[in-house]
């Protein structure tokens, strides 16, 4: 026993000192840990999921038509510059900005696209993609599609 009667033989058999209660057995708990979280969603990921319609959109037009894609930098009939990595598309005569889901029915794989260009000029094709819309649906290698299907999309 220490002074100030302190015991220290908690370990060992025997009676607590007169006076002293005795020693509740020792329980041991795991500290308590914050619930994990999960990181905050980017912004930009934020924007996207508030922006997109929570119903399916509706088509305005359907139909059908060779498509091809294009990878050369240059400018777009609506002013901007074209860049491959976008989803955008060229058309001889949708309005610009139309959204235009492409379908190639071979492996029924989709993209929406936007339209922001002119063309093709090629017979039996209707829709010129960018390399990455052609792609979502397609290996790059076949260059054409014969066939996609397509659906202008309401905004």
């Amino acid at each position: 026993m220490l002074s100030g009667g302190t015991y220290l033989g908690l370990n060992q058999p025997g009676p607590a000192p007169t006076g002293t209660p005795a020693a509740a057995p020792a329980t041991t708990t795991a500290p308590s840990l914050p619930e994990p979280t999960r990181p905050p969603t980017p912004l930009s990921r934020a924007l996207e999921r508030s922006a997109a319609p929570s119903k399916k959109p509706t088509v305005t037009t359907s139909g059908s038509c060779g498509a091809s894609y294009y990878h050369e930098p240059q400018g777009t009939a609506n002013g901007e510059t074209f860049d491959p990595d976008a989803l955008t598309a060229a058309h001889k005569t949708l309005p610009f900005n139309s959204l235009v889901r492409v379908t190639n029915p071979a492996n029924g794989k989709s993209v929406t696209v936007r339209i922001n260009d002119r063309g093709p000029y090629i017979d039996g094709r209707c829709l010129d993609l960018s390399r990455a819309a052609f792609a979502a649906i397609a290996n790059l290698s076949q260059g054409v599609l014969s066939v996609v299907k397509y659906e202008v999309l309401a905004k």
